[in-house]
Formats: structure tokens, sequence, C-alpha cells
């Protein structure tokens, strides 16, 4: 009922268990009400957090590091309502924001795509009816083109600099029509995207070929909520999910290659054939012949039962949050 956002310190590297997880107490260092659920949140900089709210509204808190305090910057009321943006309940979700500072885009339940820009008071730019069902996720591809996934199972590309409201590539995942909640771009290769759904499966997309996904892989048993590529070792992804698990998906060296202490312990792995062509031409993301290499997957937490809802991944570190109203810090993401 009460929502807050929260800033917390996880304290020095010094601290970690045999399993990774940190040791010590996290400190909260400060927090602040929030209005609605958050739906999404994102550092524009190092002092300011973007927050999507299912009131609709976006909001950009300012961290003051001196006195650790936290305060509302700037606020777009309403960024995003179903019929009339001045009728008192008229605000429609915003389920997701990325940024690129000093902008800002954001989604919604109402298929609009609004660019702000830090600072300035007014949309940039609105997309009024981008999309006729919702819209989950957004993510750049580059400083003018934002790629977003929506309710049907669709991507759509588009290109900021063109004033026309349509899209400038459409693809979908085959007649299914599944939900996609979240989406990712790989950090060096930017035509190469993750999006995972409803149905819980992970899906490969090279956007400059075809309008399908490259692969479809095997993943959760329920709703994937979040997919990640490492920022600096992007062949390692990471993905979680409602069934409670969260996997490593490691295309980094063939399974053979590996020393077999991965084989013990809780951890459960399974193999999924894949294509690499050449590694250093082609991402290992994007194969077709699978006799020459096989993916790891590790369940990284495998005796979870609740939800895990969000998570990020910081150098050696995976931030996680779960249902259980907890929020973990593994840092031995490597082995």
């Amino acid at each position: 009922q009460d929502n807050r956002i929260s800033i917390w310190s996880v304290g020095d590297l010094g601290n970690v268990g045999l399993n990774g997880e940190y040791q010590g107490e996290p400190q909260l260092l400060c927090d602040i009400r929030h209005n609605g659920d958050v739906m999404d949140m994102q550092f524009l900089d190092q002092e300011r957090i973007v927050v999507a709210s299912s009131t609709g509204s976006v909001t950009v808190f300012r961290h003051h590091q001196n006195n650790q305090t936290l305060s509302a910057n700037q606020r777009w009321e309403k960024a995003h309502y179903h019929v009339d943006r001045d009728a008192s309940c008229g605000g429609a979700a915003c389920t997701g924001v990325i940024c690129n500072n000093p902008e800002i885009v954001t989604v919604g339940e109402d298929g609009r795509i609004n660019l702000f820009r830090a600072d300035q008071k007014d949309a940039v730019r609105t997309i009024d009816n981008a999309d006729s069902s919702t819209l989950h996720a957004v993510t750049f591809l580059r400083t003018t083109e934002i790629l977003t996934v929506n309710s049907i199972g669709q991507l759509k590309i588009w290109d900021l600099r063109q004033q026309r409201n349509e899209p400038s590539q459409i693809f979908s995942l085959t007649g299914d029509r599944v939900p996609l909640h979240c989406v990712d771009r790989h950090p060096n290769q930017q035509h190469i995207v993750a999006t995972g759904g409803q149905d819980g499966m992970l899906s490969i997309w090279d956007i400059r070929q075809g309008t399908m996904p490259v692969s479809l892989l095997n993943a959760h048993e329920a709703e994937m909520w979040e997919v990640h590529f490492h920022p600096s070792n992007p062949d390692h992804l990471f993905t979680c999910s409602e069934d409670g698990s969260l996997w490593h998906w490691d295309t980094s060296t063939s399974v053979s290659e590996k020393p077999s202490f991965l084989h013990q312990g809780g951890r459960s792995t399974t193999y999924f054939s894949h294509n690499t062509v050449n590694q250093s031409v082609v991402s290992a993301w994007l194969s077709n012949d699978p006799t020459k290499d096989r993916m790891e997957i590790t369940n990284l937490i495998p005796h979870q039962t609740l939800s895990v809802n969000s998570l990020d991944i910081l150098g050696p570190c995976l931030v996680y949050g779960t249902d259980a109203e907890a929020i973990y810090v593994n840092r031995h993401l490597f082995a």
C-alpha cells in the first residue's frame, strides 16, 4: 500500500561467504515515498533515478549524497493515460523506462511512447498510438533508435528522427502472440537482441535479417520477468522468472573444455545445442552448427520458490529481488 524508493549500500567486497552471498548487513541510506506501484526504474546518472509508476506518472528522484536524502527532482504527471489525461482516474501504468542521459524514453499500458529530456518540462516527442496493445519494455538500440516489446509478441523498432508515428520495422514471434515482458540489447553487437515473455522462452533476434527470432530456447516454467546480457562479458546472459529461478546462460566456451566442478552440488545444469560459426565474427548467440558448441545453463538459486521479479548486473555483482521482499547480492558470478 505504501510504496517507497530506497537507496542501499551493500558495503565492501571483503565480506563474501562461501557461496558468493554477501555476509554483512546492507545499510539503508535513505528512502522516499512513491505514489503508485514502482513498475520500473533506472539511474539516469550518478545522482538521479527515473521511476515509472502504475499511476502513469514518471518521476526523477535526486539522491543527495552529502546528507543522504532523496527528493523528487522532476515529475511528468500522467505521462501515460487511457482516455483523457485530465480525468481524475485516467492514468495508465507506465511499464518501462530506459535512459540515455539526458534522454528518457517511457512506454505504457496505453501503447504510448514518450521521449523526455531531463530538465525539460514537456515531452520532446510523444507517439500516441504507437501500439494498440500494452508496451511492456523498451531499450535503446542506438542514440536515435529504440526497440519496444508488446503483449502480442511483437518487437518494433522506432527511429526517433522520423516524424511519422510508425515503427521502421516489426518483428514477431510466430503464431502464438505470446506477450513479451522484457528485452535487452547485446552491448557490443547492436543487432542482437534477447527477449523473454509469458511462456518463459528465451528468444534471440538478429534485427538485420528476417522478422522472426534466430533461436527460441526453452527456459523457465512460468513468465520471464527480466533478461540481461552481462554489460562487459556479453557471452553471459541472465534471466529470471515467476517460477523462482534465475538462470545464467554461458556461451563463452564449449562445455567440453569446462572443468567438471560446475556439474556438482545443488546446481542444475542443462545443455542446449547451439551454433557458432566463427566466434570472432559471429556472436555465439547467433549459431547454427549445433555439433560445434553447446550452451551451459546454471540455475543460480536452485531452491527458490517465490518469483524472482528483477535482476541487474554490475561488474562481478548480480543483484536480484524476489517476492520474499528480499534483495540478494551475489558477488561470485564467474567461478
